[in-house]
């Protein structure tokens, strides 16, 4: 178990943004030193054949002579950022946690990549992931219990955030791949609404459901890349005692026992800070949600790896073998069906959140802490409605299990809102420090 906490965004932020040269390197160098001293334990991050500590040094150099004068230093000026292997970053070889040949399912820079550089973003390097963002984990371990999950399948994203090893760093989400494993590692996970975030540059897994998300230390620093990877971004309305809806029925009974308890008592907080909290019925009819997502996402995932699978089968991972063999049983029209699911979801969603006066929905953002064990990333069950219905969520840490594991408070805004839900995050963000 590391000792490691996530940096304070804002506080780090600031002073690379009027600091000077000096003090950069000086980050450099303490970092340097948490990086020798846990990622050799947790492997949060793909292997360079040349540590990037020259590389980020000479990075800064360049950064601080391009921007002199700190009143003229962009948003994320200095701040370094991790990428999912499955991203494409110029200079850095793709390889989506497989064996297959870098220049094979290698790409252009995502757009991403380069929105986050254009404002002072730094590129620390690849982050692990599970085999193509489907099945197939990787040797990344949770920061918090190094024999536990950190969850997937942006594994290494969210545990070097959780580790100290970068204050930000980019994840995708076709089912639970950013809120979850932020749950279990005890960071910020921000997945947007769908499309909201390019996704060019991405190797797909369903392009129906696929989406870029945010992992940060604290909602500060997943607002300040949302409010740059997002074109558009607009103004956020302040909500200072949001009506909070527990989606009752079906779905939250796929809660395990603990996370429920730890659920319910954060829900009593929140209430004793201010905040309303409303039970309603919803997702009654989860068993079929469930059925499109998985067989929408397998379906395309087939599609997507046809022309590589043909070739390089034998370097697929069993679980993604048998996704690809179970998708190339879903007809067109069988597909198509999954994705008007997405739509209806949606509107019914929106609807039954304007009836009741809804801020935004709230769950467990998992079935409970990481579970024990690299076999498995846990389950995305609690984020598969909310993912299929393409609305904005976010992950915050809400307290630990009685073995020191983190719990997630999962928040679910409406569709295209990201700016209002990231707000409600922030406002219940200090509403639990109350």
């Amino acid at each position: 178990m590391t000792d490691q906490t996530p940096v304070d965004f804002s506080s780090l932020s600031k002073a690379l943004r009027t600091g000077s040269l000096q003090f950069a390197l000086d980050y450099v160098e303490s970092l340097e030193q948490t990086f020798h001293k846990w990622e050799p334990q947790v492997h949060a991050f793909v292997k360079e054949s040349i540590l990037p500590f020259k590389r980020l040094r000479n990075t800064f150099e360049n950064l601080y002579e391009t921007y002199p004068e700190p009143d003229s230093r962009p948003v994320l000026f200095g701040i370094l950022v991790g990428v999912k292997d499955i991203i494409h970053v110029e200079g850095f070889p793709t390889c989506g946690g497989s064996g297959l040949p870098p220049d094979v399912i290698g790409g252009s820079e995502a757009t991403a990549v380069q929105r986050l550089k254009n404002v002072g973003a730094i590129i620390l390097g690849k982050t692990v992931t599970v085999q193509f963002a489907n099945e197939g984990p990787g040797p990344t371990r949770n920061p918090h219990h190094l024999e536990h999950t950190p969850g997937g399948s942006s594994s290494g994203s969210a545990a070097a955030v959780a580790a100290g090893l970068c204050p930000l760093a980019l994840g995708t989400q076709t089912v639970g791949s950013v809120i979850r494993p932020a749950a279990f590692c005890g960071v910020v996970g921000f997945k947007p609404s769908y499309e909201r975030i390019p996704t060019d540059g991405v190797i797909p897994l369903a392009p129906s459901l696929d989406t870029v998300g945010i992992f940060a230390s604290d909602i500060a620093g997943a607002t300040a890349a949302a409010s740059v990877l997002i074109e558009g971004w607009q103004g956020a309305t302040a909500f200072t005692k949001p009506v909070l809806g527990i989606p009752n029925g079906p779905y939250l009974e796929r809660a395990g026992n603990e996370a429920l308890n730890h659920f319910y008592g954060v829900c009593d907080v929140l209430a004793e800070a201010g905040a309303g909290i409303k039970s309603i019925e919803f997702l009654d009819d989860m068993a079929f949600v469930e059925e499109a997502n998985l067989n929408l996402a397998d379906g395309e995932f087939a599609a997507v790896h046809a022309a590589w699978f043909k070739m390089y089968d034998g370097l697929y991972s069993e679980g993604n073998r048998q996704s690809i063999l179970r998708g190339k049983k879903h007809d067109a029209a069988t597909l198509e069906k999954y994705r008007v699911v997405r739509i209806d979801l949606r509107q019914r969603m929106m609807a039954t959140m304007k009836h009741h006066g809804i801020t935004a929905f709230i769950a467990p953002a998992a079935t409970g802490p990481a579970p024990q064990g690299l076999d498995s990333t846990g389950d995305w069950i609690m984020n598969l409605p909310w993912t299929h219905a393409g609305v904005p969520v976010v992950s915050i840490p809400c307290g630990k299990s009685e073995k020191s594991l983190p719990f997630g408070l999962q928040i679910i805004g409406q569709f295209m809102q990201d700016e209002n839900l990231l707000s409600v995050a922030a406002n219940i963000e200090k509403l639990m420090a109350i």
